[in-house]
């Protein structure tokens, strides 16, 4: 798997680059002040204040940073060092006292030590993992007793269909690697250059019996027919966020998910 993870390690750097100047992540109105964080997660984590939280799979860290900003002592990790320079740099910039770590988040143990309060992982995160049980049994060592797991995810169903949501191209299962190349990244500015990057989807099945195996319990599970990230082809605008024309209100899009130790 190493050869995956180096993959995505190099591409995740050139994404890194790409994000930061897109509109898509609004760097500039967050410099002001504003916050990342969405209403789905916004609800599932409540008041943070006063908490230690790790962040695993954090990007460049405004996530992170945004929990700060509500309380929270928060340490960032993620498998870009590219990423991880530009989080430490921007805490610096905005003054804001966050820690981030660089590594790969099955290999979390190597690099850190404390138990949290809580772990938040949102969008974008369990893709990338090609097996789910070593992922849950790294997650589980980092929270104390009686503390909790946060994950927001895009729904599994969401990734069987192509690129431009019309047709099933993949299995809801997690059957073999997604092997992808393109010069595209899902803000609305293009990368320099043609890069592979190597994806997994994985069952709902496969997120709940990782958890728990690892030990933690199941308190709240939800499904949302709308993305709060216009972050896919062929959106329409709803209320609460973006759907998929032609399938609104019958594709789950999103999926948010407490478990506690």
């Amino acid at each position: 798997m190493k050869a995956y993870f180096d993959a995505n390690q190099q591409m995740w750097n050139q994404r890194t680059e790409t994000h930061l100047t897109s509109d898509f992540y609004d760097l500039k109105n967050f410099r002001k002040g504003g916050s990342s964080l969405k209403q789905i997660e916004l609800e599932l984590l409540g008041d943070v204040a006063g908490l230690s939280i790790l962040h695993p799979q954090c990007h460049f860290g405004q996530d992170t940073l945004s929990l700060a900003r509500m309380g929270a002592q928060v340490t960032g990790y993620d498998l870009s060092d590219r990423a991880i320079r530009e989080a430490r740099k921007l805490a610096a910039d905005l003054g804001i006292d966050a820690s981030f770590v660089q590594g790969n988040v099955l290999e979390m143990d190597q690099h850190l030590e404390e138990t949290y309060d809580l772990v938040f992982c949102s969008y974008g995160c369990i893709g990338w993992l090609p097996d789910l049980r070593p992922w849950g049994q790294q997650i589980a060592r980092r929270i104390r007793a009686g503390g909790r797991f946060i994950l927001v995810e895009f729904h599994p169903a969401v990734w069987m269909f192509d690129d431009d949501l019309r047709e099933i191209a993949y299995s809801y299962f997690n059957r073999e690697p997604i092997v992808e190349t393109t010069d595209t990244t899902y803000t609305e500015n293009a990368t320099e250059q043609d890069i592979t990057s190597y994806s997994w989807n994985h069952a709902l099945a496969d997120v709940f019996q990782a958890l728990l195996e690892a030990g933690l319990q199941v308190e709240t599970f939800h499904e949302y027919d709308y993305s709060p990230w216009n972050c896919f082809q062929r959106t329409v605008s709803c209320p609460d966020g973006w759907q998929i024309e032609g399938l609104a209100g019958k594709l789950p899009m999103v999926f948010g998910l407490v478990v506690r130790k």
